[in-house]
């Protein structure tokens, strides 16, 4: 029988067996099986949980037979048998700790492939060359040849954890029927499967408010997005023009409305435009501009244009800035050449500055509009949705998706249905960025 064999024969019941025994890598084969005796030790470790309850921290133990990983995976199919506050099944406990096992699962999972396929290696290497390396000559390979990995597998690994294991909760939330009717520990949480999807879009108060919701989404996201953009690179190209004079003074001073804290401006600018004793409706009558005051934030049509607004004050000096950075990298020798062939300054620009800024911004052009898509602060602390809409289930008429999950969770502990609606907002975000940014030269040039 070739090592080889002998090999993953050994490894596959004890992990590094092979690349003790047969390719006499001590240290190695040792590793791999520290690694087995930690799954086996996790397994069999009692498993105790955490449960909130009245306020305060308590330790309870889950009554089932097997281990940590069974337990895990018996709650994660279940969501919990017994019901009761104190001494039930806490249903989004099981579920995390269920997240948590699979992940763990996976990496020992994928573990054992590695130690599969390194035991094979290791007796092929010995097979076919009669050499065999030591685990300190492995360790040096290992060192110089994958170092990148080696160093940001602990990354991955936490990343895994802090990140992923959130987002996977969030999505399983959204086929469950995880609301204020089901709150554990008082109640137990069930898989209920597609149906919240097919309520949002089949159940007329959900499928209204949600289109329409989606709608002034969009809307505000593509406004809000292009309107900065281009009046900061109206700004920029300004700020580079020969005949500006003082021009760190007006950069300092455009930069203004980007450096203070957003929370507070829009706390002023809500102020300023309130309908009833706003100083800026006033001052618009005394002038004699209008007759009444203007309902800035209480007319459905009128407030989702003072967003707008509003925002264009806050957003256009960052692409100000960095219009401003690529004009200053933009070759002087295209335009001479362009002069030289009889271009006005209007082709030039056409021709020659617009095209090279788009290309250097249009990264960021699409992050920008996959932020205004979720951009919470400015529709919260101006409007918080309002006017309100009675045809709408909990939302406003200038709500986007991003606040109108937050007034389900909030208001009406519907996190199954935020849950569905955040899966959406990720769908349409991810594939309009991924598209664009493929589509993009910046991101050709790196592949």
């Amino acid at each position: 029988m070739k090592k080889s064999t002998k090999a993953v024969g050994l490894s596959a019941f004890i992990w590094g067996s092979g690349q003790f025994f047969i390719g006499e890598q001590y240290i190695k084969g040792l590793l791999f099986f520290i690694v087995q005796m930690l799954f086996v030790g996790i397994e069999l470790q009692s498993g105790y949980w955490l449960e909130y309850l009245s306020g305060q921290i308590k330790q309870f133990s889950i009554r089932i037979h097997g281990g940590y990983f069974t337990k895990g995976i018996w709650g994660f199919i279940t969501l919990g048998e017994k019901v009761g506050a104190r001494t039930g099944d806490h249903s989004t406990i099981l579920l995390i700790n269920g997240i948590i096992v699979l992940l763990l699962l996976g990496l020992f999972i994928a573990i054992y492939i590695w130690n599969l396929r390194d035991s094979y290696q290791t007796g092929k290497m010995i097979d076919e060359k009669g050499i065999y390396i030591s685990s300190k000559e492995y360790l040096k390979l290992t060192c110089t040849k994958f170092f990148p990995y080696v160093i940001l597998a602990p990354i991955v690994v936490a990343i895994m954890f802090i990140v992923v294991m959130p987002i996977i909760f969030s999505v399983l939330t959204a086929f469950t029927n995880y609301n204020k009717n089901h709150l554990p520990p008082a109640h137990l949480i069930d898989w209920v499967g597609l149906s919240n999807f097919t309520k949002l879009f089949q159940v007329p108060v959900w499928s209204t408010t949600f289109f329409s919701v989606l709608g002034w989404t969009i809307i505000w996201a593509v406004s809000a997005t292009f309107t900065t953009y281009f009046l900061g690179l109206f700004q920029a190209i300004l700020l580079s023009s020969s005949y500006a004079k003082c021009k760190a003074f007006f950069r300092g001073i455009l930069i203004l409305p980007w450096a203070i804290p957003q929370m507070i401006t829009l706390l002023v600018f809500r102020n300023l435009l309130n309908g009833q004793f706003g100083p800026l409706g006033q001052l618009l009558i005394d002038i004699g501009l209008v007759n009444e005051r203007i309902p800035f934030l209480s007319d459905p049509i009128i407030a989702k244009v003072t967003i707008i607004v509003v925002n264009l004050w806050l957003g256009f000096p960052m692409f100000m800035v960095m219009i401003q950075g690529v004009l200053g990298n933009v070759d002087q020798a295209f335009y001479e050449a362009a002069h030289i062939d009889g271009a006005t300054s209007f082709q030039s620009f056409k021709y020659i500055t617009l095209p090279l800024i788009f290309r250097a911004t249009a990264p960021l052009i699409i992050m920008n509009l996959a932020n205004n898509f979720n951009c919470f602060g400015i529709i919260y602390f101006l409007t918080e949705g309002n006017p309100a809409n009675p045809n709408y289930h909990l939302a406003g008429h200038t709500d986007i998706l991003i606040s109108w999950i937050y007034k389900l969770t909030l208001s009406d502990q519907m996190y199954n249905m935020a849950a569905v609606m955040c899966i959406i907002i990720f769908v349409v975000i991810g594939t309009v960025s991924f598209y664009n940014f493929k589509r993009t030269q910046a991101f050709k040039e790196v592949e």
